[in-house]
């Protein structure tokens, strides 16, 4: 018996056509590997180990946590972005990773939005501006009038082109005054010198700067995100204080390598948002300072093309170059 070409070839078509959904059907059959593109210890090592421990047992799988650290999280991003998209491999990404870097390495290994396809937006944490204790700026108001009357303003930050950094760099541009930048290696070094009036100010997260605050230490004069903080609830937005339109949040979300099936990235984002409305993770959120986000990818996606796009103003805006 013999089969017609045209038969052949719509038989095979047919058959290409169903192994994908096949494939799907089958999903996941072997340990999912979870690339954090830092080192262990840090927000987006902590997350991936909290989602992996539920998201496994649902997905009845493994989740396996891979750290893959270097260049701002650039290196274990491009190494996500070479795996097969097939649903097995998952990438913890960030404001660094997925917004801020593709301006600041010229030779970055991969476009943070044709990459990959979001999944899960896990929550925003903003900065806040502080200032020492016996700092004679009570206000932000005080520091614009400060900077536009020349005054000589400096501002430290955890490190060029951090979230801290950049934070700075949009309130100089929105707010049309001069701060003198002073980087420091990590935030550490950089509060420390804040607190004793070394230098005037400086952004740091809410989880970081927030138990300095508590206690006295530093005096906080406004948060970066668009609404106030609930855990600072007196302190009043850059907006609210005369920058009108200044918003800036650190963002933890998770992708998957660009090409990966939508029903498998439907899953995953279903999964996972079941897993961050469950009021034990709400808790471990709020402790890590972060506020949740419940977006759809496509809302996802929106939202880091926006992020590129600022993010790349402010960076040729401001020169700032890595040292």
């Amino acid at each position: 018996m013999t089969i017609s070409r045209r038969s052949f070839t719509l038989a095979a078509s047919g058959a290409a056509f169903a192994l994908p959904a096949w494939s799907q059907d089958k999903w996941p059959s072997k340990p999912i590997v979870y690339i954090v593109p830092f080192p262990a210890g840090g927000t987006t090592d902590i997350l991936a180990r909290l989602i992996g421990q539920k998201l496994g047992p649902v997905l009845g799988t493994t989740i396996v946590v891979d750290n893959k650290g270097g260049a701002g999280g650039s290196v274990g991003s491009e190494m996500a972005s070479r795996a097969a998209p097939d649903g097995y491999t998952i990438l913890g990404g960030t404001i660094s990773s997925h917004a801020i870097n593709v301006s600041l390495y010229p030779k970055i290994g991969y476009d943070p939005i044709k990459s990959f396809e979001p999944i899960t937006l896990i929550g925003t944490n903003p900065t806040v501006l502080v200032v020492a204790p016996s700092s004679p700026y009570k206000t932000l108001a005080d520091v614009i009038a400060a900077g536009k009357a020349k005054k000589p303003l400096s501002g430290a930050s955890a490190g060029s082109g951090t979230s801290q950094h950049l934070s700075l760099e949009l309130l100089k541009a929105r707010a049309g005054i001069d701060i003198t930048h002073i980087p420091y290696k990590g935030s550490g070094p950089a509060i420390q010198d804040t607190m004793a009036g070394q230098v005037d100010m400086m952004f740091d997260t809410t989880v970081v700067a927030g138990p300095h605050i508590e206690s006295g230490k530093l005096r906080a004069l406004a948060v970066s995100s668009a609404k106030r903080v609930p855990s600072l609830p007196n302190v009043p937005t850059v907006a609210e204080s005369g920058v009108p339109g200044y918003e800036v949040v650190s963002w933890q979300a998770i992708f998957a390598p660009a090409g990966t099936p939508k029903p498998i990235v439907d899953r995953l984002h279903n999964e996972i948002a079941k897993i961050l409305r469950e009021p034990e993770m709400q808790e471990r959120l709020g402790k890590l300072g972060m506020q949740g986000a419940d977006m759809t990818t496509e809302q996802i996606a929106a939202f880091q093309k926006a992020e590129v796009a600022k993010w790349a103003a402010v960076i040729k805006s401001a020169n700032i170059k890595l040292e």
